[in-house]
């Protein structure tokens, strides 16, 4: 009787646990999924921010088009890592755990913009996390 009442518990501990980590598997993959969508977006309006400053001159001086330009390639490229992340968790956010490197790994480069670097490596780990987490062996991790 003691058993059934422990294997109860066990369960409901594991289904809260399941849950919990769905959710945040859920804000993940929104997050990583809808925030490249808008910021690939931006790079046609530049509403947000001007992202041709990010450039630095060194990258400028090698490109055969305007920088403009080559953000607008940056930003269909982001866009579709982010609808590949709502589509196909897993590899889309190794995709943008990758991206976020590279962005961060010219910023330090350059030393300009260390602020945003640092940040970026922080948002890469974090989907590199959600990568980890769509691995995961639960019934419930893998809906």
């Amino acid at each position: 009787m003691l058993s059934k009442g422990c294997n109860k518990f066990i369960n409901l501990k594991y289904n809260i646990m399941d849950s919990n980590v769905q959710m945040v598997k859920n804000i993940l993959k929104y997050t990583f999924g809808l925030v490249p969508i808008v910021a690939g977006l931006d790079k046609f309006t530049n509403i947000l921010t001007n992202w041709s400053h990010y450039l630095s001159n060194g990258v400028v001086g090698m490109l055969p088009f305007d920088p403009d330009i080559f953000m607008m390639i940056i930003g269909v490229i982001e866009i579709v890592a982010g609808i590949i992340v709502l589509t196909k968790t897993k590899i889309g956010a190794y995709i943008v755990s990758a991206w976020l490197v590279l962005i961060a790994l010219t910023l330090l480069f350059s030393w300009t913009y260390v602020d945003v670097a640092v940040r970026d490596l922080v948002m890469a780990i974090t989907a590199f996390s959600l990568a980890k987490l769509s691995e995961g062996n639960s019934n419930v991790l893998n809906k």
